[in-house]
């Protein structure tokens, strides 16, 4: 294993457990805020269900990334680095709508950060052996 390999696999674990950190953050401490505040609302109920199971599939969703991304980046298959540079571009693709919806705030600078980390990674991650 060379340097450009470990710091590759350095860059994508970094990224990948801070976005596991994020998801964590937003499925365990901003749920119950959701829950709380769609409660309080006038909302219709089938509107308030679906808020509450968008809002779990985003997090989860970071979740599948993040392990896909560990995944591929510690395992050598032939697949590993188009993997890798999917789930980090395809994640940073989705941060400018967030800002633009949501403005910036703390969750928007960690899964931008995980996303530069990751796809920075990918990038680093020697091409596939035949």
């Amino acid at each position: 294993m060379n340097k450009r390999q470990i710091v590759a696999q350095l860059l994508i674990g970094l990224g990948s457990l801070n976005m596991l950190l994020g998801a964590g953050l937003h499925l365990f401490a901003g749920y119950p805020l959701v829950v709380a505040g769609l409660a309080a609302s006038n909302l219709n109920p089938e509107l308030a269900n679906a808020m509450r199971a968008v809002f779990l599939m985003i997090g989860l969703m970071w979740i599948v990334i993040a392990v896909v991304t560990l995944i591929a980046a510690f395992t050598r298959t032939q697949i590993r680095r188009v993997l890798v540079l999917f789930c980090g571009l395809s994640h940073l693709s989705a941060i400018p709508l967030w800002v633009r919806l949501m403005g910036w705030f703390i969750g928007n600078e960690m899964f931008l950060l995980s996303a530069v980390l990751i796809t920075c990674g990918g990038l680093l991650l020697p091409p596939a052996e035949p």
